[in-house]
């Protein structure tokens, strides 16, 4: 099910820029904010469960392997 959003501000620049992009190619202002947040969430969950992981990791909570491990683990040639 599709979540809608009904406004979100926008600077006065940025809104100009959406504007442009939308004239120039004939796409929805939805359609570029929808892959505008797509992108930009997968970015953030990148980042955010790398920085997790990585904090886990510093506590020594997080398995670690290193490359011999991996390719035994994974049933390659060492």
């Amino acid at each position: 099910m599709a979540v809608s959003v009904q406004s979100i501000p926008l600077d006065p620049d940025l809104a100009q820029r959406l504007d442009q992009l939308v004239a120039k190619t004939g796409r929805s202002k939805s359609y570029y904010l929808r892959e505008f947040i797509n992108s930009g969430l997968n970015d953030l969950e990148d980042f955010y469960l790398a920085d997790a992981a990585m904090e886990r990791i510093s506590k020594g909570s997080e398995k670690q392997l290193d490359s011999f491990q991996v390719r035994k683990e994974l049933g390659g040639d060492c």
